[in-house]
């Protein structure tokens, strides 16, 4: 199978999809079994692609732009166990989930693809297809063209690229194949050297991880000062800007609402309740 530059260093996954840690230390054990599961999910996309569903991409930038007065907009997570929260709520079939999700205001929904730790798979974004017309982020460790292809196939209309886990070429080779399979590349970003990539590309969609890759705390101050270089960025290269980690409550959203972010992503907090739409229905209130 074709590899990429940054695949074996497992260190570069530190921080990345979907707040892997939420506050715990991931060992260096785990971080290299999810790249040996990764390899082999490659090899079984290759063999048996997933169903093409027949979905037109959506125009990601242009439903997530927020406008002066617009509210936040809410990008609601489907996840149904972290490496360190372990099982997250299965009340809720994907297909609900998802329904609930859009029909409670949530402008994209983010779908989780990996299945060796987080019990993912892109039958679940098919499944999310099936039932939502917002845009679906295809969210897993992207490190091959073939994943592009089957986020493609399964109904997606964005997927995630993170800089920290492609070195060299590789964020230029993938951003480009994702942009020729018709979708939107929603490339994460921790810090300015990290957004600078982002701009080489010239990504249309950033998301400021606001987790420390090396303490796995939060950093609110530095994501505070990246968004503001996106906003303040040369009008040719004005990207949406995304705001990843650790909003939980109303009062979180609030606070990111008041920054130049177009969009934030609410993750475990809504995976852990069996009936998340009163939370994120007062989230959204909270968005403005």
């Amino acid at each position: 199978g074709r590899s990429r530059a940054g695949f074996g260093g497992g260190q570069e996954f530190v921080g990345s999809l979907g707040r892997l840690h939420e506050g715990n230390t991931m060992s260096r054990r785990v971080l290299d079994e999810i790249l040996a599961m990764t390899a082999l999910e490659l090899d079984a996309l290759r063999s048996a692609p997933p169903e093409d569903v027949g979905h037109r991409p959506l125009d990601v930038p242009a439903l997530l732009r927020r406008q002066a007065g617009d509210p936040l907009r809410l990008i609601a997570e489907i996840k149904l166990r972290s490496p360190s929260a372990g099982p997250l709520s299965r009340r809720l079939s994907v297909r609900e989930r998802a329904s609930l999700y859009a029909g409670s205001g949530a402008r994209m929904i983010s779908v989780l693809v990996d299945r060796a730790h987080f019990d993912g798979s892109y039958e679940h974004l098919s499944q999310a297809r099936a039932v939502v017309d917002v845009p679906l982020l295809c969210k897993g460790f992207v490190i091959d063209p073939v994943q592009v292809t089957a986020a493609r196939r399964a109904g997606a209309d964005a997927v995630l690229l993170i800089v920290r886990v492609l070195q060299g070429g590789a964020l230029a080779e993938l951003h480009h194949a994702v942009l020729e399979a018709g979708l939107t590349p929603i490339v994460e970003v921790v810090d300015e050297a990290e957004l600078e990539r982002a701009w080489s590309v010239s990504a249309p969609v950033i998301g400021v991880n606001a987790r420390d890759l090396d303490t796995l705390k939060m950093d609110a101050e530095r994501a505070s000062r990246v968004l503001t270089r996106i906003a303040d960025g040369a009008p040719e290269r004005r990207a949406c800007a995304l705001f990843f980690s650790g909003l939980s409550a109303p009062a979180d959203v609030l606070r990111i609402a008041a920054t130049p972010a177009d969009g934030a992503l609410i993750g475990e907090a809504l995976m852990r309740a069996d009936e998340p739409g009163p939370l994120l229905r007062s989230m959204l209130s909270a968005a403005g």
